[in-house]
C-alpha cells in the first residue's frame, strides 16, 4: 500500500506533475534528452512518456493491482523471514 502512495510522490518529485513537467526539474532535463536523441520528440512509450503519464493521471487499475499482487507477495516472503 504504501508503494502505491510513494511512488507516484517520487514521480512527482522528479517534476511529472498533474500540470505536466515542470521547468528546470529532473524530468524537465530528461525530457530535453529523449527529445534531442529522437530528433526533436519524445517517443511514445519511452520512460519520460510513462513517467510523465503516471505524474498526470496515476497508476492504471492493472498496474495498481499488479503492485499490490507483487509487493504484497514480497513483504510476505521478508515478513516470513524475521525471527
Amino acid at each position: 500500500g504504501v508503494a502505491l502512495v510513494a511512488i507516484p510522490a517520487c514521480i512527482a518529485g522528479l517534476g511529472f506533475t498533474t500540470g505536466g513537467i515542470a521547468a528546470g526539474s529532473i524530468a524537465a532535463k530528461m525530457m530535453s534528452a529523449a527529445a534531442i536523441a529522437n530528433g526533436g520528440g519524445v517517443a511514445a512509450g519511452s520512460t519520460v512518456a510513462v513517467l510523465q503519464s503516471i505524474g498526470a493521471a496515476g497508476f492504471s487499475l492493472a498496474a495498481k493491482i499488479g503492485l499490490t499482487t507483487g509487493l504484497g507477495s514480497l513483504g510476505a516472503v521478508a515478513g516470513a523471514s524475521l525471527p
